[in-house]
């Protein structure tokens, strides 16, 4: 099977992978990172000559992954979908594949102390970082980060591992690395720099001040659907390329890249293969966040409990699909401070791109992690909203969505499997209140989602509790359609 991928009916990589260098090593080897960062590689080594490969790492979890593509010589294969056709393409820019409860974290973090590595990056979702996302700062008390200082050694975070590697370069006297996430939370460079030099300091007053000294952390805006990987999109890969993956992965075809230009020690020339190099990510990331991302949000809760699986499903409903529309233009676009982009034409580009009904994108897979989400993707721009006086009822719709969502059991009495990193809290907010506005309440205590202004703030409480008890009163499809009718 070794090769066989290099028989495939797919564009293949034409250049010479023995002339690639692992320059960059990457935590996190899933299903996004395999569409989106990896694919702008091959394109510049097959179409630039460029030599900048990938050492892949997964370090909890993902071990068939990393499996998998070791039996593939480190191929893999990307399917764009679209209603009217599919196409796809062989990566080959990954040099090696580990796992660190696998091939032991030792030699991970030797692939990392080579002198070559100039870039660490990351897609290892919100939760990956151990940081609250109401105020962005480490939680140090999180279990790993704990376990981590007591051993800084033998690390399992992501920012033990970088810390660990980095302190091992310096004393070896190897230069610094970049640090760079590709993770869906606002100013991601800076969650990542003030998590990694809290970890840092905590290890080391020393250690700490060489890596604010030394390190950048450029923040990113990534923007690529990619629906988790199931058998049927594996099948259909196969049918597609006639080889069999394991590996592989589907997507939209639209992809986007808007990238800090702020590298310690060099990077791809990634603009050639069609990524944004800026000086300020923060408007693109609040765009993406806010429009994209809030409205899949409303769209995952609210769908869900309509019992619409996919939301491409949503799109077919004309009341999701206009109150998906509003929030976007009407609540979200209002609150960013991005320039020179047509937002109108974006809402537009990203209700098309929804429509998509070869994605077949889970609303249940969208609403994961929901207290790691809700704060950059809706009570930002609440709180904008509070400031100017402004309306946000579908905002409060949709955080009214997520409680609904939380409390476990869906509008046909079924249980709903719930998960999200702060089950335990959400839960006991759950079994500990009534249900109504008692549960809204209890809900909106949960500090680390909501932090200590929005519960206090009465104009916000009264609007997400009006918009949970019509959820109550009348049901997901009849709410949406009475809030989309108010537009």
């Amino acid at each position: 099977m070794k090769n066989r991928l290099l028989t495939a009916k797919a564009t293949l990589p034409t250049y010479d992978r023995n002339k690639l260098v692992a320059r960059i090593v990457h935590l996190g080897f899933g299903a996004f990172h395999r569409a989106h960062q990896s694919v702008y590689a091959d394109i510049l080594a097959a179409e630039h000559g460029s030599d900048w490969g990938y050492c892949e790492v997964n370090l909890i979890g993902g071990e068939q992954q990393i499996a998998d593509l070791k039996l593939q010589d480190n191929l893999y294969t990307v399917a764009e979908m679209s209603a009217d056709a599919w196409t796809a393409r062989v990566v080959g820019v990954a040099k090696r594949a580990l796992h660190a409860q696998v091939d032991g974290l030792e030699t991970v973090l030797a692939a990392m102390c080579e002198p070559q590595v100039a870039i660490v990056s990351l897609t290892i979702t919100e939760k990956g970082y151990c940081h609250s996302p109401a105020t962005g700062k480490l939680m140090l008390d999180h279990p790993l980060i704990v376990g981590d200082l007591q051993n800084p050694h033998q690390p399992k975070s992501a920012a033990g591992v970088i810390v660990e590697a980095l302190a091992r370069r310096k004393a070896a006297g190897l230069p610094a690395f970049s640090v760079m996430s590709c993770d869906n939370m606002p100013e991601n460079g800076h969650v990542t720099r003030n998590v990694v030099c809290a970890y840092a300091r905590a290890v080391s007053a020393e250690l700490g001040d060489w890596i604010e000294a030394n390190v950048t952390f450029p923040s990113t805006m990534v923007d690529r659907i990619v629906p988790a990987v199931t058998a049927e999109t594996l099948d259909k890969i196969e049918q597609l390329t006639g080889v069999r993956d394991p590996a592989g992965v589907a997507c939209e075809p639209f992809r986007q890249w808007v990238i800090e230009d702020n590298f310690v020690a060099g990077r791809p020339a990634w603009e050639k293969a069609g990524a944004e190099l800026v000086a300020d990510v923060v408007p693109f990331e609040e765009m993406k966040l806010r429009m994209l991302n809030g409205s899949h949000s409303f769209l995952a809760y609210l769908g869900y409990l309509a019992g619409y699986q996919h939301i491409n499903e949503c799109m077919e409903d004309e009341n999701y699909r206009r109150a998906a529309h509003a929030l976007m233009l009407q609540e979200q676009a209002p609150t960013l401070k991005v320039q020179g982009v047509d937002l109108a034409h974006y809402a537009n580009l990203l209700i098309a791109r929804y429509s998509n009904t070869a994605l077949r994108h889970r609303t249940w897979q969208i609403a994961m992690d929901g207290s790691q989400k809700l704060p950059q993707r809706m009570l930002d721009s609440v709180r904008w909203h509070l400031v100017h006086q402004s309306d946000f009822s579908l905002l409060a719709l949709g955080i009214a969505g997520w409680m609904r969502y939380v409390g476990g059991v869906d509008e046909q009495g079924q249980a709903i499997e719930v998960c999200d990193p702060l089950l335990a809290v959400i839960q006991n907010a759950v079994n500990s209140s009534a249900q109504g506005e008692a549960r809204v309440q209890a809900l909106l205590g949960i500090e680390a989602i909501f932090g200590n202004e929005l519960p206090e703030d009465a104009t916000f409480v009264a609007q997400v509790k009006k918009a949970y008890l019509t959820l109550l009163e009348k049901g997901a499809k009849a709410t949406v359609a009475q809030y989309a009718a108010a537009r």
